[in-house]
């Protein structure tokens, strides 16, 4: 009995074992990894797209993030006195 047990042991740590060798290997620049795009691309024509903002100029990306951090998400100046 206690041969039998050592036996499924070392063939259980052996399947783990050559389980382990078959990984394959994840590098970012390997065949199919899809690389993103510059965020003031855009994604096309949408609905929720900020006026003001053209698809493709970084400037105007620009300026809208700057007057989103200043009017939109800053409390301070959403408050009332």
């Amino acid at each position: 009995m206690s041969q039998r047990l050592t036996l499924s042991i070392a063939a259980v740590a052996l399947t783990l074992g050559l389980a382990a060798c078959g990984d394959q290997p994840q590098e970012m620049t390997g065949s199919g990894v899809k690389q993103d795009g510059a965020p003031y691309t855009g994604v096309g024509k949408s609905q929720y797209v900020q006026g003001g903002w053209s698809a493709g100029d970084k400037a105007s990306w620009e300026q809208q993030l700057k007057s989103r951090a200043q009017y939109g998400q800053n409390d301070y100046t959403r408050m009332s006195n």
